[in-house]
């Protein structure tokens, strides 16, 4: 029987993993993925092909991972609750030593909000055109911080933490929808409890913010587990591909990765490998679907060599922040 540790623990390595995993394959045509990975089964470098990722270690993360951990350091330090204003600074702070470094990548709605915020615009104003995935990538901490209870307030919780740079109903609904799972399974929740609680936080997650026209993402995640159930991969990446998508905007990177998950919920390893082989959004895709997996199955259900690389390269400390995230689960908000 695994731990609620544990399970927090897989949360955050699948996380790290299928994020590092996508790394160099992230932005690509899946032609061009199939023919520099034609097996996909380790970390690789950035290829030369890859203007985003060249020359990145392998096991290197990006700021998927990167602006998670800023999360996590603020609701440690916050005793599960974040401060927006210092949120943004800690995000302005980091774009600047990234971009210095040559590594920036920020997304297109976080950018564009932390642009507005440098201008003076508060928080509550800042996230009003975030539709993008930037929030489900980098929500899993809040996953781990908060109990499954009351889909409604769960959601509430998820807009307070993106309102800087997400306050839209896009990606209200999509972060919730990967929070919710990630909480659900930290609990040790059953597939179809992990599925149903993240479908519930999605469709109250719709209803807040400011509207952003859109499919529904609750609708959008169960159409898209559809499509791929029963499917062997070479058919189900097609579908990803092809029908579902594989883009920065939210009703398709969050339906992916839910669908990903579904293919193979009892491996994790896995789970992240076939995001890595899609290219396109790959490391956000990699990052959400490897923290639900690693949340559903427990840290010991990735490959030891796998943790340790991660950690390694990225000076990670994921352990300790895992434990410490948990320490907040039955706080009061």
């Amino acid at each position: 029987m695994r731990t609620a540790l544990e399970r927090a623990r897989g949360a955050l390595y699948g996380l790290a993993i299928g994020d590092a995993l996508g790394m160099p394959t992230q932005m690509m045509d899946p032609q061009i993925v199939q023919a520099l990975f034609p097996v996909m089964d380790r970390f690789y470098p950035g290829p030369e092909q890859n203007d985003i990722s060249r020359g990145q270690p392998a096991g290197c993360v990006t700021d998927d991972t990167e602006q998670a951990m800023i999360l996590a350091d603020l609701l440690i330090r916050h005793h599960g609750r974040m401060d927006p204003r210092e949120f943004v600074q800690r995000l302005l702070a980091w774009a600047s030593d990234a971009e210095r470094d040559g590594s920036e990548q920020l997304g297109p709605s976080t950018r564009r909000a932390l642009e507005l915020s440098a201008q003076g615009v508060p928080p509550e104003r800042s996230g009003r055109y975030g539709t993008t995935n930037g929030a489900a990538m980098r929500i899993t901490p809040l996953g781990i911080a908060v109990l499954p209870r009351a889909a409604e307030h769960f959601a509430q919780l998820v807009a307070d933490a993106v309102k800087p740079t997400h306050f839209t109903t896009l990606g209200i609904s999509g972060a919730s929808a990967v929070a919710a799972a990630v909480s659900a399974g930290v609990s040790g929740s059953s597939y179809e409890g992990i599925v149903d609680f993240a479908l519930s936080a999605a469709d109250c997650g719709q209803r807040l913010g400011y509207y952003a026209p859109g499919p529904n993402i609750a609708q959008r995640i169960m159409w898209a587990i559809d499509a791929v159930s029963g499917q062997a991969w070479d058919s189900a990446r097609h579908i990803l591909t092809d029908l579902v998508g594989t883009s920065v905007h939210t009703q398709e990177a969050v339906p992916a990765a839910f669908a990903l998950w579904s293919l193979s919920a009892a491996d994790p390893w896995t789970v992240c490998l076939h995001a890595a082989a899609l290219g396109g959004d790959s490391d956000t895709i990699g990052a959400m679907a490897g923290a639900i997996a690693g949340a559903y199955c427990g840290v010991d259900a990735f490959p030891e060599d796998a943790r340790a690389l991660v950690s390694q390269v990225n000076r990670l400390d994921l352990d300790t922040a895992a434990r410490d995230l948990l320490a907040l689960r039955h706080s009061p908000r």
